[in-house]
């Protein structure tokens, strides 16, 4: 504010007051009283009696002139209302609107609402495999996957998964190890025990010693010398008791009872079965473009839905194939009532395969095999045994029969819908003890008709043994035994009995030795070893 608006605000308001405690003059006609000075909060002065206000609106008669110039009355209130134009506000009162309320909600019955279940969790997720195969890389070695000399014989591109070439001979390392690493501090502090001879077991052992956790094996009295030194050789506290394998587990779980262990036995186990899944994303990783996987089934059922599991995720179009013996398809049963079998009796060969009388099929395995496998075929005995004579003969391998059960059913025709296809063949183990495994080879050079064992009838006259020596040593075949027995029969006192055991190099030349053979000695009877 400016000198000249103070100077001019001071004179104003000194007049004002003036006016305002001074006595009012009487009100001409020709004045007009303005509601302005009217308002009871300007009626500072003292009332003198007799005197009334009377409120009058503006009038017509005249202006009263103002103190202030109409200029400046701009400041102080509207320009319409100074100058004596009246402006008029109308109010219309409007009722609140009408709130109208809902009808209450129907009543219904619990039935009529339909209640949408939940997806039911998986139990194997690709994620818990992977998470696995992150855990266990530093420790668990990638294993080769081969071409396979045997894929030109057979019409289709076999690659050879060789999971027999870990540390124990076994895949079971994988599941093994991501379970022992699962485990709590407590459970590592307190230990682990376990109580059959088997590749599991043999896992236990080795990786539980590295990861500083105490490990029991309670082996029966049956278990061998040579296989009680492994165990002891992978740093395993070893206990023999009873006679079985009943025995021994019986007092396993006794022992981890008393003493607070874990016992640890091949189940369905979450931790273990995503170990065993890894080997289906290496698998994928080293055979691009891989149709159809065959996987082993006998006693590893969590090997076979782990991996399937795994191999579906990459490319659900890739065929999986599950294998498993003919003496025991509890999962090939299984499937056909739609349900686990728990006791189920069969005549598996218990050297060959291990004890699958004490082997079960869990409910969340079935419901993954059920799922994902697409085939599940029966072999014999006996084509395994022959397919562990090639992977010795042509792959340079030596394995057990439940690691070539999968080549087996490749070798014996069941998969005729495989040629021309990129196929991988897992081999699953290697744990066979020495003994066993000549045995099993001189059975597989019999069903492959590689060696024939005959008995003929000689005279006593001199050069009859030379004779048939000379047929044998002009077939070019090898002679592994022979015995010469005098006096076998009665009927012919001056005969003598020769059994002879002979190897050929395949069936063809097998065939031409018994055609030669049978020309020359009518007599002769060829027996079965």
């Amino acid at each position: 504010m400016n000198f000249a608006a103070q100077l001019f605000y001071t004179s104003y308001l000194s007049e004002r007051l003036e006016r305002l405690f001074s006595p009012r003059p009487a009100i001409k006609d020709s004045e007009e009283n303005d509601p302005f000075w009217e308002r009871e909060e300007l009626r500072l002065g003292p009332s003198q009696p007799g005197t009334s206000y009377k409120p009058v609106c503006n009038g017509t008669v005249g202006r009263r002139s103002t103190l202030i110039e109409p200029e400046r009355l701009k400041d102080f209130g509207e320009e319409e209302l100074l100058n004596g134009d009246v402006r008029f506000y109308e109010t219309k009162v409007v009722a609140a609107p009408e709130i109208k309320l809902m009808d209450p909600p129907k009543t219904r019955r619990m039935s009529e609402f339909r209640t949408v279940p939940r997806p039911p969790a998986q139990y194997l997720r690709f994620e818990d495999i992977n998470a696995a195969a992150f855990r266990i890389q530093s420790v668990i070695q990638k294993t080769p996957c081969t071409y396979s000399r045997l894929s030109k014989q057979y019409g289709m591109e076999i690659f050879l998964k060789k999971e027999h070439l870990h540390y124990t001979g076994s895949v079971k390392e994988r599941g093994v190890l991501y379970l022992l690493t699962s485990l709590t501090q407590e459970q590592q502090r307190k230990g682990v025990i376990v109580a059959t001879d088997c590749s599991f077991s043999m896992a236990v052992a080795h990786h539980a010693v590295e990861l500083k956790i105490p490990v029991f094996a309670i082996m029966p009295s049956s278990c061998s010398s040579p296989r009680l030194r492994t165990y002891r050789d992978y740093g395993a506290m070893v206990i023999s008791y009873g006679g079985t394998n009943h025995d021994s587990q019986n007092h396993a779980r006794h022992l981890a009872k008393e003493n607070g262990y874990l016992y640890l036995e091949e189940d369905e186990n979450a931790a273990y079965l995503a170990g065993l899944g890894t080997v289906g994303m290496e698998i994928f990783e080293q055979v691009p473009k891989v149709e159809a996987v065959i996987l082993p089934a006998a006693g590893q059922y969590g090997l076979l839905a782990s991996t399937a599991a795994a191999i579906k995720h990459l490319n659900p179009q890739t065929i999986v194939i599950g294998i498993e013996t003919e003496g025991f398809p509890l999962l090939l049963q299984s499937l056909k009532t739609d349900a686990p079998i728990k006791n189920m009796h069969g005549n598996p060969n218990t050297k060959l395969y291990g004890d699958f009388t004490e082997r079960s099929l869990g409910e969340n395995t079935f419901q993954l095999a059920k799922k994902l496998i697409d085939k599940i075929i029966p072999v014999s005995e006996e084509d395994s045994l022959v397919a562990m004579l090639r992977f010795q003969e042509v792959e340079h391998s030596t394995v057990d029969t439940v690691g070539a059960m999968g080549l087996a059913a490749i070798l014996a025709g069941q998969l005729p819908e495989l040629r021309g296809k990129k196929v991988v063949v897992l081999v699953s183990s290697a744990n066979m003890e020495p003994d066993l495994l000549r045995q099993c080879v001189d059975r597989a050079l019999v069903l492959d008709e590689r060696v024939s064992k005959f008995s003929v009838q000689l005279g006593e006259w001199p050069g009859d043994m030379a004779k048939l020596l000379d047929v044998l040593s002009r077939e070019d075949v090898r002679l592994l035994d022979v015995c010469h027995r005098r006096h076998s029969d009665k009927s012919d006192v001056f005969k003598a009995k020769v059994e002879c055991v002979v190897e050929t190099r395949d069936k063809t030349q097998s065939a031409q030795l018994r055609k030669t053979l049978n020309e020359r000695y009518p007599s002769i009877c060829w027996l079965d070893r």
